[in-house]
């Protein structure tokens, strides 16, 4: 009888759960660029009537590179190179077919990767 209710209660929660969800991570190297792209994809999702949660800032990625200076002597003389990913993520719910349509036909600057998922 234990596992019958287990399973009631997973059902359940299970079918209270039907929203559909766009998921779109950004990623870019520039923040500035970034912002651009993430405003004009709200403005799209606004001007379509969607629910929107975000943008949420994500927390950077920040890669560090250590060369030598000299090639030959001196190998305590080092320098130190960093490249920071700027990342936001942007959820549209219930999104409809107009505005899956109208966010694929976007032109976005170059030098923004975008990840899309639908959940």
């Amino acid at each position: 009888m234990a596992e019958q209710a287990t399973k009631k209660n997973t059902k359940k929660s299970s079918e209270g759960n039907d929203m559909v969800r766009m998921r779109i991570k950004l990623k870019a190297y520039e923040n500035k660029i970034l912002d651009a792209s993430v405003k004009q994809i709200m403005d799209t999702a606004f001007r379509h009537d969607a629910v929107v949660r975000g943008p949420v800032p994500l927390p950077n990625e920040i890669k560090k590179y250590t060369v030598n200076r000299a090639t030959f002597v001196y190998k305590d003389a080092r320098e130190q190179f960093e490249i920071r990913v700027h990342k936001r993520l942007i959820d549209i719910l219930n999104p409809s077919p107009k505005i899956i349509e109208a966010l694929t036909n976007m032109n976005l600057p170059s030098g923004v990767d975008i990840d899309v998922k639908m959940a």
